[in-house]
């Protein structure tokens, strides 16, 4: 990752939405984002929904979840397993990267 990548991944952690800004932003309907955080894709902070705040990494997160559903005809779970495997692999070839293996 480049110096300019850098800025852009801490610029977007310190974005925060609440739920209606991240449905809006991902064309997404309440319950779809709501179903994302029961499921574990999605870890907002605050007590409830109307008190959530999520980050700039959970716009990413929302859209590459909503994409799989639709591209695979994956449920909200289906997409979540996904998503954590992909999270899975990226920490391992970060792990083999520093091991000087990838």
């Amino acid at each position: 990752m480049d110096e300019h990548s850098q800025r852009i991944v801490i610029v977007e952690e310190e974005i925060r939405f609440t739920l209606l800004e991240l449905c809006h932003a991902c064309r997404a309907e309440r319950e779809q984002v709501v179903s994302l955080v029961d499921e574990g894709v999605l870890t907002p902070s605050g007590s409830g929904p109307d008190d959530w705040r999520f980050s700039g990494i959970a716009l990413r997160r929302t859209r590459a979840a909503l994409r799989l559903a639709r591209d695979l005809e994956l449920g909200v779970a289906g997409a979540a397993l996904v998503l954590e495997l992909l999270d899975q692999i990226e920490a391992l070839k970060t792990r083999l990267r520093r091991a000087g293996m990838g």
